[in-house]
């Protein structure tokens, strides 16, 4: 009886979804309207990417939606606003409401003029352009948008508004003091849309491009690490989530281009593009499967950033890399200048140097010298410990060597095997010796080793600040981040560190002292293609330690020296002053 109930049950429900499909019908879906080719309306449509994600919406997809309401609203003619403020001047164009030029007025490039954040190009899109999934700008890029400018305490604002055939959008741009601007976007429209910036920051030279120290691509700060892309050798289109991201951007050494979103956005993606890929100062894309001649182009990341909805609303930091303008800022984009290991020295090192350049000598290259100064002043009295260590190492070499004779025979068997017990016997008669005249064998190391931080701290340093970017010394020194274009100051650096290497004790056996006397050409070799400012420090380095030196093998003979009228040497120690006075 159940059975029957439930089979009776269960054919009732199905003749009423019978019959409501029979009586109910479900309308078709209506058919998109119709949109004019580009013949017709004189617009260049995108073309959709057949490796584009699902969600990603190309130009002729958007331009299908039904017409926004509303009074159309339209320039008839392309106009260009132009706002100054403390430290940057900027260029807008109402064709799409896209930046043309950022100017930094405190940074000149090395090609003339200013430093422009925005890559040259032929044409669009520019930086704040509205674009589809696939980095393709949508018809609404090419409209002429109406313009409303007005001043604000600090800067000025700037709005554009478009309504018409091709969307409804309206920006704002305001801009502010400290390289600081605001960036909002509303598209009512239910459309999908994402915000272009880059390529890259600013427009390198050649010299800049090749160089391997020098540093570009996309970073962005995702919980409380800060995230690099290389974008020398982007190949892959990488997305980040967006609730999680704090800030996200452009970079190279010394220039960053940052957005930090006031609400999370949906997604980020740093997309790989090709520079220059029709000899024309242009960019495109990095296809799937490049081709041989596109694999050898150079490559940056640009920016696509998709709103939550359709509003988007950013905090801009567009300037220099300058530690403590960016530490201000609420953002923790400091990060972004990158000191390396021993960051905390780079710091307090670029504050005395500013500090000598405003209040000593206005010359970036004479207060590395005279920062190198202080810094041997300070290191002394560990420099003069090791001195004295040395010279100890020095005097006890003869009975080392001694000690080493004597073992000489015994360390090997007839066969050739190491013999470690007279090994061990020999280490401890030496170690013996060290502990009856009061010599620690590592102590004339310590000073070296305390100024390889100091070095590697320069040398990041001198990598990193945007301060010491184009500050000349003198004659063909004029840029002390750059390579010494003559390698005429590494060479006179080599030179010092031999004759420092010359003048230096040393103990050892003869192995060590061949080692020892090599490193002035080794370290003539990586300098090379340092930084002039890194090779100013070491050069003054070296001449402050010869200088030193002299004065020591002064003392030393002049302790030596006999009395007048007598041929007895001197000697440092009481007992033998005694037994030569008797």
């Amino acid at each position: 009886m159940d059975n029957r109930r439930v089979l009776l049950a269960v054919l009732l429900s199905l003749a009423v979804l019978i019959a409501w499909q029979f009586l109910m019908p479900v309308p078709p879906p209506p058919a998109p309207p119709a949109v004019p080719g580009p013949e017709e309306e004189g617009v260049a449509t995108a073309t959709a990417r057949p490796d584009r994600a699902a969600d990603e919406v190309t130009g002729d997809e958007a331009a299908a939606e039904p017409e926004p309401p509303g009074e159309p609203v339209s320039a008839s003619t392309e106009q260009r606003v132009t706002v100054e403020t403390d430290l940057y001047r900027v260029e807008l164009t109402n064709r799409g409401g896209q930046i043309l030029h950022f100017e930094l007025v405190e940074h000149g490039s090395h090609g003339g003029g200013q430093v422009d954040l925005v890559r040259h190009r032929p044409g669009g899109p520019y930086p704040f352009a509205l674009v589809d999934g696939a980095g393709e700008p949508l018809p609404v890029n090419d409209a002429l948008f109406t313009i409303e400018q007005e001043a604000t305490g600090d800067g000025a604002q700037v709005t554009f508004r478009y309504r018409g055939a091709e969307g409804d959008v309206e920006k704002r741009f305001v801009f502010q003091r400290g390289g600081l601007f605001t960036f909002a976007a509303t598209v009512p429209r239910p459309q999908s849309w994402w915000l272009f910036v880059g390529p890259g920051v600013r427009n390198p030279t050649v010299a800049e491009l090749e160089n391997t120290y020098a540093r570009r691509g996309g970073v962005y700060l995702q919980g409380d690490d800060v995230e690099r892309l290389d974008g020398s050798d982007a190949s892959e289109r990488t997305v980040i989530g967006g609730p999680g991201v704090r800030w996200f951007g452009l970079e190279d050494t010394y220039f960053l281009t940052a957005l930090i979103p006031r609400q999370p956005v949906e997604r980020v993606a740093m997309v790989p593009y090709l520079l220059d890929p029709r000899g024309d100062g242009g960019f495109a894309p990095m296809p799937e499967a490049p081709t041989e001649a596109e694999e050898e182009l150079r490559r940056d990341y640009a920016l696509l950033v998709q709103p939550p909805g359709d509003g988007l609303d950013l905090v801009a930091y567009w300037g220099a890399k300058k530690h403590d303008r960016l530490a201000a800022l609420p953002y923790s984009l400091e990060e972004t200048v990158n000191f390396g290991v021993f960051g905390f020295l780079s710091r307090w090192i670029l504050v005395g140097l500013i500090w000598i350049h405003d209040n000593v000598v206005a010359n970036y290259g004479w207060a590395i010298v005279l920062m190198t100064l202080f810094i041997k002043v300070l290191l002394l009295p560990l420099t003069h410990k090791s001195y004295v260590s040395m010279q100890k190492m020095q005097q006890l070499n003869p009975k080392m060597q001694a000690i080493r004779a004597k073992f000489r025979g015994k360390l090997r068997d007839k066969q050739g095997r190491m013999n470690f017990e007279a090994q061990r016997k020999m280490n401890e008669e030496i170690r013996e010796l060290y502990s009856q005249e009061g010599v620690n064998p590592a102590g004339g190391c310590l000073p070296m080793l305390l100024q390889l931080p100091v070095l590697f701290a320069f040398y990041s340093l001198l990598g990193a600040a945007v301060e010491l970017r184009g500050e000349p010394w003198m004659l063909w020194i004029q840029d002390l981040s750059e390579k010494d274009p003559i390698y005429a100051l590494p060479i006179i650096m080599g030179a010092t560190q031999f004759i420092q290497t010359k003048m230096t004790p040393m103990s050892g056996d003869p192995m060590q002292r061949r080692i020892m006397q090599m490193m002035p050409l080794i370290w003539l070799i990586f300098f090379l293609g340092f930084p002039s400012g890194l090779v100013l420090y070491w050069l003054t380095n070296n001449v402050l330690t010869i200088a030193q030196q002299a004065t020591y093998n002064h003392l030393k003979k002049r302790n030596e020296e006999p009395p007048a009228g007598g041929s007895a040497p001197r000697s440092r120690d009481k007992g033998s002053k005694r037994v030569a006075a008797k």
